[in-house]
């Protein structure tokens, strides 16, 4: 007797949570004094491919902090030895890292040369190697609060800077992956407090956005845009205008998406709040508001891929934690909220990032109760790719034929088109992001393929295929039936 199990090909799949599973924390860091992440709205974490990069600031040498970093290149799953960054007498803090293939970019605050002041180093070889530090500003007053974005060969920087008496928006670049750097250019353009500004960058793309004070004594978001790589900008662009306060933005983009998520006590407590543009900044959408507790939500951090986007912030359902959530169609509906932290005390200041299928989290944690330590958790199921978007041509339904009652012989039909030649790569993964079988993995002309897959070794249950055509990724859920 022969069975056949028909699934659809969806375009989008907000039950995809469901399958999506959070492993438990892992502490990253491992010594009796205190290792943070950054304070402000940065990102200690970023990762590419199977590679994940993060990094802290740490204080094992004495009060003054020094910048530390560790990888992981299987996605998380096990990690390298921590290794040190800085090693000077000032205070090395507000660090932020930024990935693109196996060049890495890291900036942060630094005061060793009685200043405080932004800055920068690299390594071209996925974190094995590291270059001399690169000190990006240079006056006398006070530089706060880098942050990094990178696409391709250009690398964005932006930061506050006071040295005009008020701290205002400063931005800077460079055109071959941090060899050399331009001069700055001054973002914000009024006489008010402009501070803790976010960066994002797809393609020429650069948007950033920062709180103002301009209008008064409750904070805005303003924001600039750039499609020329960030030669010349647009005019600023009020984000908010509401009775409360609206700060601590993140800023993430893909393509012509940008997400904006931010602190705003408009309701009488502060919450997360969101909003998007689907044409590049040009146009935003209205305020949606993410979080209805009647504690204190704050220090949200955005990721996005094609139309998925990720969102991590600290909460307090009992004692503070870190929360999770997840949009699947670009910020239009958003899944039920995740509890990644399981600390007694404090788990705060956490950034997401993601990679393929993989979605990874960092954050300080105060569970071992002498210290704040380093932890970290992953997806391995919880990116979905719309097939929209990757100008992959699926068949209307996928196929699963397997033979009953003899479960040694399930034989699997995937089907798949493309337009261009490219390097194809299909794999099947468990729910735990393990690989379980390469069914493609070389160049392939234009054209249409199947392939048959003998699942006899695998048990029953959900399994996944990614198909990989190019810089294209498509994920979806197989189930698997003996």
């Amino acid at each position: 007797m022969k069975t056949f199990l028909t699934l659809s090909i969806l375009l989008t799949l907000n039950s995809f949570n469901l399958f999506a599973q959070w492993e438990s924390g892992v502490r990253l860091s491992d010594f009796p004094f205190s290792s943070r992440t950054s304070l402000h709205n940065a990102r200690n974490i970023a990762s590419v491919g199977n590679a994940v990069h993060v990094v802290w600031e740490d204080y094992r040498f004495g009060a003054s902090g020094e910048i530390y970093y560790k990888r992981s290149t299987d996605e998380g799953v096990s990690w390298g030895s921590d290794m040190r960054l800085t090693d000077n007498f000032g205070s090395s803090i507000q660090v932020n890292v930024a990935a693109t293939g196996q060049v890495l970019h890291v900036v942060w605050r630094d005061s060793y040369d009685g200043n405080p002041e932004v800055y920068y180093k690299r390594s071209t070889d996925g974190g094995i190697s590291w270059s001399a530090d690169t000190r990006l500003t240079n006056n006398s007053n006070s530089t706060r609060y880098p942050i990094i974005a990178v696409s391709g060969q250009f690398v964005h920087v932006a930061f506050d800077d006071d040295r005009e008496g008020n701290f205002e928006i400063y931005y800077k670049r460079s055109t071959d992956e941090g060899v050399s750097w331009e001069a700055e250019t001054r973002m914000s353009i009024d006489n008010s407090h402009s501070s803790f500004p976010s960066i994002a960058a797809s393609g020429q793309h650069v948007h950033i956005v920062w709180e103002d004070s301009r209008n008064g004594s409750n904070r805005e978001l303003y924001y600039r845009r750039s499609s020329d790589g960030g030669i010349n900008w647009g005019a600023e662009t009020r984000l908010t205008n509401d009775p409360g306060k609206s700060n601590f933005a993140s800023l993430a983009s893909s393509e012509n998406n940008v997400h904006v998520v931010w602190n705003d006590d408009r309701d009488g407590n502060m919450e997360i709040y969101y909003k998007h543009s689907i044409d590049g900044g040009l146009n935003w959408s209205a305020d949606s508001r993410l979080t209805n507790n009647p504690v204190v939500s704050e220090l949200a951090c955005v990721t996005a891929l094609d139309q998925n986007v990720h969102v991590v912030w600290n909460d307090a359902p009992g004692q503070v934690e870190v929360l999770y959530t997840h949009s699947a169609d670009g910020g239009v509906s958003w899944e039920p909220q995740t509890q990644l932290s399981e600390s007694s005390f404090l788990s705060e200041h956490s950034s997401v990032s993601v990679s393929d299928t993989v979605v990874h989290a960092v954050w300080a944690d105060f569970r071992d109760g002498s210290s704040y330590e380093i932890y970290y958790n992953r997806n391995p199921t919880g990116n979905v790719t719309g097939i929209e978007n990757i100008g992959l041509d699926f068949p209307e339904e996928f196929m699963l034929e397997q033979n009953f009652p003899n479960p040694f012989n399930p034989s699997t039909t995937f089907k798949y088109s493309i337009p261009n030649s490219e390097f194809v790569t299909l794999k099947v993964y468990d729910v735990l992001g393990n690989e379980v079988a390469t069914l493609v993995n070389e160049e392939k002309p234009a054209g249409s393929y199947e392939v048959k897959f003998d699942a006899a070794g695998l048990s029953s249950g959900m399994y996944f295929y990614k198909l990989q055509a190019g810089n294209f990724v498509e994920t979806k859920k197989m189930l698997l039936l003996k």
